[in-house]
């Protein structure tokens, strides 16, 4: 099995095999949660215009996301953890969109198959890597807006690299003060808690809480749809 850490869109366009793309803070934590409060899927779309389309095609369907993480006009949710933690999403239809995961979906059109990750499932991903035992796995870390390398989702992958090869593997609690030190920083800013909550760090770093993958699929329409993976 080769294993290749990549980075931001690029990485994206040059995923290979099974590529599992991270984004920490917050996407793919936050995508989790919502499959916890009974989503029963989610389109990830990288355009804005499109999750409106959506929505205006499809009454029921459930807008959640942000660009420059804040939540957007006409919006349900944005992309915070915290905000869906006590909703109830039974059955619904979620259009997910974000500055980072979401794009990195979108971009990876020549895998051959695609999952998310992040801490809260990462456990569940490794296993099913291990169990798909792919000739090539491609990593890849959306970064901050795409547009830098963000050190959670390299962390992320790192620690999915190094599980993968039998390598040691960072605690939990060495993962949060990790990140607590530098990258999670914006989560205590007290002028951004109405949209970047101090609780989303805590959950999105609490390691292991799922026990599923999600797993994108490309729909006949031309969008890709994110459902748990069949393990």
């Amino acid at each position: 099995m080769e294993i290749r850490i990549l980075q931001l869109i690029e990485g994206a366009k040059r995923a290979r095999g099974l590529a599992v793309i991270i984004d920490v803070f917050r996407a793919f934590s936050t995508a989790c949660y919502a499959f916890s409060r009974g989503v029963n899927r989610i389109i990830p779309v990288g355009d804005l215009e499109l999750a409106y389309s959506l929505k205006e095609e499809n009454i029921d369907y459930i807008l959640m996301g942000e660009r420059q993480g804040k939540i957007l006009p006409g919006f349900d949710f944005g992309n915070s953890p915290t905000h869906i933690l006590e909703a109830d999403l039974t059955a619904k239809t979620v259009v997910h969109t974000t500055s980072a995961g979401t794009q990195g979906i979108v971009n990876a059109a020549r895998a051959d198959e695609i999952i998310t990750a992040s801490f809260v499932n990462a456990a569940a991903v490794i296993e099913y890597i291990r169990k798909k035992n792919p000739a090539v796995v491609s990593l890849v870390s959306m970064g901050n807006a795409c547009e830098y390398e963000a050190e959670e989702d390299t962390l992320c992958a790192q620690y999915l690299k190094n599980a993968l090869e039998g390598k040691p593997c960072l605690t939990r609690s060495e993962i949060k003060e990790t990140l607590q030190r530098y990258a999670g920083q914006r989560f205590f800013e007290l002028a951004s808690q109405s949209w970047s909550p101090e609780n989303d760090f805590y959950l999105c770093t609490d390691l292991n809480r799922f026990n599923f993958v999600l797993k994108a699929e490309k729909k006949k329409e031309g969008y890709y749809q994110l459902q748990k993976a069949d393990t």
